[in-house]
């Protein structure tokens, strides 16, 4: 959960909202700020959730029974 109470898929909902009502170009352009605005905030509550949750994958990963830290290597 990020500080606000969303969850991680909650925000990407959202996010992917805002850009739609963006690339509209049909919003005014104080109310495109603010929707500008939350999409950044919504940003980076996705990129802590996402950190939090690499820092887990890193403390879980087990080698021979013991827990040891290894980066995670994303498959992009």
């Amino acid at each position: 959960m990020s500080k606000n109470g969303a969850n991680f898929e909650e925000n990407i909902k959202r996010l992917e909202e805002i850009v739609v009502l963006l690339e509209k170009g049909e919003t005014p352009l104080e109310e495109s700020m603010k929707l500008f605005e939350e999409g950044v905030k919504l940003t980076n509550q996705c990129i802590n959730i996402l950190d939090t949750a690499e820092q887990k994958i890193k403390k879980l990963t087990l080698n021979n029974g013991e827990t040891v830290e290894t980066d995670f290597v994303s498959e992009d």
